[in-house]
């Protein structure tokens, strides 16, 4: 008798030959008939397997990693090297969590070019969710890293899975303040390597030892603007003001500590706080729509929306993609990167992502890094450890902001 879990594969394997055959939607002619790609168990609840697709620019090669999230002894949750300022590869911070499978995650803070004496912070651009605690908001949509947002999308959108198990694309939006003994206002960063103009953003231990000064340059919407003249920053411990400081500093936040960081007209309220003054500093991550709490989510931009593809999706540009699909009503998650091997190098367009997405029975897609950041990454029969599937294009893998892990008990 084929159990429920066998039936579910089954269904993937014809989605998956139906995508080899596919033609419109953003993608060629159907590529010749043959057999089904072979799926490789992972673990329980999880497989993975490899196929061409046909591309406008050429045949890519896709990697997928299907996980059953009805299945108890699988979970889903974030990849990430222990700082938000930090970066690592998908294979080490598989392998440091136990992971059997994932993928790269968000966009990131990657380079500075445009700041000279500014250092990278390597922190992601949209909000983290890990294990049900917030890390980070996301950062004025000016100021991210990545290809042009589809209309109607922002730095806010993520997929998360809920504590209901339940996988879906959402947004999450920065709830804060900080209040003085006179007065308060409102928190407009967490943990983020750019702040609003003229706001105040709070740092807390998660944001690892990398400089904080990066929070101040740019703009909402000119990533490259200089940094702004007007600073100040406050550190705060245990309700209490404990220090003041000109410009934005660097180092490790101690635990039960929180250091604030203004620019502009956030600068100047900060400049009302000395030392002994009290200060209470609050700050949550609000869902747009789900009402379960989110157990994990990840930055990133929706491409598949209700089986529809967003309006206004490039169909020019083709690229090495990650990308995550929902099917099964939020219950199946399917994790899809490309390879940058010298055969299949021209990639997809982010059109041909969702069409790909959809042919494979995802209801929703999201669109992660890209590029040199596309890694998918699974154990082997019998491994204790993941191994590279893709070919990525920054040789042997990139080190990145965050990622998908997938977990499973045996």
């Amino acid at each position: 008798m084929q159990t429920r879990v066998g039936k579910r594969r089954g269904r993937v394997l014809v989605a998956v030959a139906a995508v080899c055959a596919l033609a419109g939607a953003g993608l060629t002619e159907a590529a010749p008939a043959g057999a089904a790609p072979a799926v490789e168990g992972v673990a329980p609840g999880v497989s993975y397997t490899g196929f061409d697709l046909p591309g406008a620019a050429g045949t890519a090669h896709a990697h997928v990693l299907t996980v059953d999230l009805r299945d108890p002894r699988v979970r889903v949750g974030l990849l990430h090297p222990g700082a938000i300022g930090a970066r690592a590869t998908v294979s080490a911070m598989a392998d440091a969590t136990g992971a059997v499978g994932g993928v790269n995650g968000d966009f990131f803070n990657i380079t500075e070019t445009q700041h000279p004496g500014v250092e990278a912070t390597g922190a992601a651009v949209g909000p983290a969710v890990a294990d049900g605690h917030a890390l980070k908001a996301a950062v004025p949509d000016g100021q991210r890293f990545g290809p042009a947002l589809p209309p109607g999308t922002s730095t806010r959108d993520v997929l998360g899975v809920g504590t209901d198990r339940r996988a879906r694309i959402d947004s999450l939006a920065l709830d804060g303040s900080v209040r003085s003994r006179a007065d308060h206002v409102v928190l407009g960063g967490l943990n983020q390597y750019a702040l609003p103009v003229g706001a105040v953003g709070a740092f807390t231990p998660e944001w690892g030892s990398v400089s904080r000064a990066r929070a101040t340059c740019g703009t909402d919407t000119q990533r490259a603007a200089p940094c702004s003249s007007d600073t100040y920053e406050v550190t705060v411990r245990q309700g209490r003001v404990v220090a003041t400081a000109d410009r934005p500093g660097a180092g490790p936040i101690a635990d039960g500590t929180t250091v604030l960081v203004g620019r502009e007209a956030g600068a100047q309220w900060l400049r009302k706080l000395s030392a002994g003054d009290p200060a209470q500093v609050r700050h949550r991550l609000v869902a747009g729509q789900a009402r379960t709490p989110y157990a994990f989510a990840v930055g990133g931009y929706p491409v598949l929306r209700g089986g529809a593809p967003l309006p206004g999706l490039d169909a020019r540009t083709s690229a090495v993609r990650t990308a995550a699909g929902i099917a099964d009503d939020g219950r199946t998650l399917l994790l899809l990167a490309l390879d940058d091997a010298p055969a299949y190098r021209t990639g997809l367009s982010i059109a041909e992502v969702a069409a790909a997405m959809r042919s494979l029975g995802a209801d929703d897609a999201f669109s992660l890094d890209g590029g040199g950041s596309s890694t998918l990454v699974a154990r082997g029969p019998g491994a204790a450890s993941v191994t590279v599937r893709n070919h990525p294009t920054d040789a042997p893998e990139r080190a990145v902001a965050n990622g998908i892990g997938v977990y499973a008990r045996r």
